[in-house]
């Protein structure tokens, strides 16, 4: 089993940023600091006794299976490899390895919709229907889909049998609150559908909205289904396709790719807890809210990338991290693919977790002190999402944040 490395040219040193006086306005703007000075070695000490600590408290001794990275000011100042990525063929895990991100995803597929914005190929007030003619709901619009405030069921419960819906009722104090309940709904679908498959569904069918339009936010993965299906509309392409051609080679993403009907075949499985494998089942073969399949230093170049401006403008990125979802008035948010921790005077934490069947992961990053935590696992761990917490080792101060998974 590999060892913990910490990598021998380390990045530019900024312990944390100040924080700023007094609370922002809700549209304020997360910028990246500025990179001052390169680490001594009591800073790399310093360093690599914390992260290995809280790495052996939070993730070792609860059997994590994956891979993790941690990065200041773009340079690896952290990473291991741990277990095997086909229990079968005791394959083991290493740099190379991609792993299911599931709904980190979802930020690929947001910036890539920005992307086209900057070419002018589309417009974020422009409705769905502009690009999915057939699609039956109206009044959505692009950003209403980037934001999760669309209204529109879940395929994964309504392909999948189930439906949700929320309700207020008021509690033992008189205040209303929200909850949730869940029943079970015919199914008139076979195979593995598609995203052509999710859109015709809701034509053939159409289950009810969950909500008005932009009237709550609510997250949904088939915002992002919709999303990746415009984008193949947009650019004559397949998702997979574009993403291989204009996102991964383009930005040195060398192992990843975009799962879908064509890789069934060489499909491997994740696990659960007790190690039985997920086999391939009928929502599998969806991509745009998840199917991207990475590295943890692929994940690295795109966050690189995101800082430099290099696939859209860091313009365009500090728009995409506004707050936009108003899902309550406490510290949880979410912007234009990703989720927002907004907590006043500390800076904005930029994120997004991942589930799906056995892999969990996490994407964290502290825009303000250009440092990033990935964490990606094929054997489910729900310690591996309070290891984002490992974020502490750059602020300086205890990270007590619960984030969404």
């Amino acid at each position: 089993m590999p060892k913990t490395m910490l990598v021998p040219f380390l990045s530019i040193f900024l312990l944390s940023c100040g924080n700023p006086t007094s609370e922002p306005k809700k549209d304020t703007i997360v910028q990246q600091s500025v990179p001052v000075k390169p680490l001594t070695e009591k800073e790399k000490a310093y360093y690599q006794d914390k992260i290995e600590t809280l790495y052996n408290t939070t993730l070792k001794k609860t059997g994590f299976n994956g891979s993790i990275l941690l990065a200041k000011n773009g340079e690896i100042v952290f990473e291991d490899y741990r277990g095997l990525i086909n229990f079968k063929t005791k394959e083991y895990i290493g740099p190379t390895t991609p792993f299911h991100l599931a709904s980190i995803s979802k930020t690929f597929t947001a910036t890539v919709i920005l992307h086209l914005m900057e070419q002018g190929k589309i417009s974020l007030e422009d409705p769905v229907e502009k690009y999915l003619p057939t699609f039956p709901y109206q009044g959505i619009s692009i950003q209403d889909l980037l934001t999760h405030r669309s209204g529109l069921p879940k395929y994964d419960h309504f392909m999948d049998g189930t439906r949700t819906e929320t309700y207020k009722v008021k509690n033992k104090k008189g205040k209303w609150v929200k909850r949730t309940r869940t029943y079970k709904i015919p199914v008139k679908m076979a195979g593995l559908p598609d995203n052509e498959g999710v859109l015709q569904y809701m034509i053939d069918y159409k289950p009810n909205l969950e909500a008005s339009p932009n009237r709550r936010y609510q997250y949904c993965n088939t915002n992002y289904a919709m999303l990746a299906l415009i984008v193949e509309r947009i650019t004559k392409m397949d998702f997979p396709t574009y993403m291989q051609d204009s996102v991964f080679h383009v930005l040195g993403m060398q192992n990843s790719y975009v799962f879908s009907k064509k890789d069934t075949a060489n499909y491997v499985p994740s696990y659960n807890y007790n190690n039985a494998p997920f086999p391939l089942e009928k929502l599998d073969c969806i991509y745009g809210d998840k199917n991207i399949y990475s590295t943890v230093r692929d994940l690295l170049a795109w966050d690189k990338a995101l800082y430099a401006g290099n696939f859209v403008s860091r313009e365009t990125m500090e728009m995409a991290y506004r707050p936009y979802s108003n899902e309550t008035r406490g510290q949880k948010n979410y912007g234009l693919g990703w989720h927002l921790y907004i907590n006043p005077p500390d800076p904005t934490v930029v994120y997004h977790n991942g589930w799906w069947h056995g892999n969990n992961t996490v994407f964290k990053r502290l825009i303000s002190d250009s440092a990033t935590v990935i964490i990606l696992g094929n054997k489910f761990n729900r310690s591996i999402w309070s290891a984002g917490k490992m974020s502490s080792v750059f602020t300086g101060t205890p990270d007590t944040t619960e984030l969404e998974q």
